[in-house]
């Protein structure tokens, strides 16, 4: 029974985001965080206005106390009034901090613009997942920014969540989806964030630099299983996975590149400004359409991967535990 309580909600809540994605018409706690990040840094900002890397470090504490708080409160009076009310709760609770079916619909999107030769409306959907300029970008660097999104979030966005909270509960997965919002809110390099949004982007490089790692071993093996280019996968996974100003991103960009023959990466305009990058991959093929199709396929099938073999070694040790 303790393993089915632990095990079923992950089983479900990955269902029902592989069926469902992100119900948009309805409330969405990571919404309310990005709400609630907003909020504080206003505040935070005016009381330490003199220092605005401490007025970070307070604005990550107070959010991820807030998050673990109320998402701990919410499981323990759910289980408390009944089993299977707490397990369906859970579930929910997973379902919302996963994001790979949202991640597949919002990049179809743009496969789709691509496909109706419709690039307005492409660089319009593709702006809606990536962070850099879009105004200007051809046909070929809006389907390279959706591939780079797609590869580099099957850490943030699917195996990442699993990873924390198969390892530490749904709430630390929260306390993981918080920091990821954080970065995403305040972790640029701009003038405005370049110190307030130090911590937070520090604090996502640590809490992603395994996952991220477990996300590119699993992605070539899904490249294998998808019979995709997984020998190139790993070459460049090896000779790339550092060629980002991130420590993690590459880690999954690199393996898609290899997988795909394509090169990602390089330069690109962030708020008006050109930013020099590193390429990654080899450009054996010119990048098509159907690539994103690809990058989808093997995010799914990672995700997959990933998730049975999580819960099979949680189930193995949770019955080892119970044994001694």
């Amino acid at each position: 029974m303790k393993n089915l309580i632990f095990i079923l909600p992950l089983i479900i809540g990955f269902t029902l985001d592989f069926i469902f994605g992100d119900p948009y018409s309805l409330p969405h706690p990571i919404r309310w965080i990005g709400t609630l990040i907003s909020k504080i840094e206003k505040i935070t900002r005016k009381i330490f206005n003199k220092n605005e890397i401490f007025s970070g470090f307070i604005l990550c504490i107070l959010v991820i106390l807030i998050v673990f708080s109320i998402s701990n409160i919410i499981l323990f009076l759910s289980y408390r009034l009944n089993v299977l009310f707490g397990i369906l709760i859970e579930s929910i609770m997973v379902y919302y901090i996963l994001a790979a079916k949202s991640l597949k619909k919002e990049s179809m999107k743009v496969y789709n613009s691509i496909q109706n030769e419709n690039i307005e409306d492409a660089r319009k959907n593709v702006s809606m997942i990536v962070g850099r300029d879009t105004k200007k970008l051809n046909k070929e660097e809006i389907i390279k920014a959706t591939v780079e999104t797609v590869a580099e979030n099957t850490s943030d966005g699917v195996i990442a969540p699993i990873f924390w909270t198969i390892l530490m509960g749904t709430s630390f997965g929260f306390v993981y989806k918080a920091i990821n919002t954080l970065d995403s809110m305040v972790g640029y390099k701009n003038e405005k964030y370049i110190n307030y949004g130090k911590v937070s982007a520090r604090l996502d490089d640590i809490v992603n630099f395994i996952p991220s790692r477990i996300s590119a071993i699993f992605m070539i093996i899904s490249a294998f299983i998808l019979k995709m280019d997984w020998k190139k996968s790993f070459l460049i996974w090896k000779r790339d996975r550092f060629n980002h100003s991130s420590p993690n991103s590459a880690q999954t960009e690199s393996v898609c590149a290899g997988a795909l023959n394509i090169m990602l990466a390089g330069d690109a305009y962030y708020f008006g400004k050109l930013h020099k990058k590193k390429t990654i991959g080899d450009n054996i093929k010119q990048i098509e359409n159907e690539d994103i199709k690809k990058v989808n396929r093997l995010m799914y099938c990672s995700a997959l991967l990933f998730t049975f073999f999580s819960i099979l070694i949680r189930f193995a040790i949770i019955n080892f535990l119970i044994q001694k």
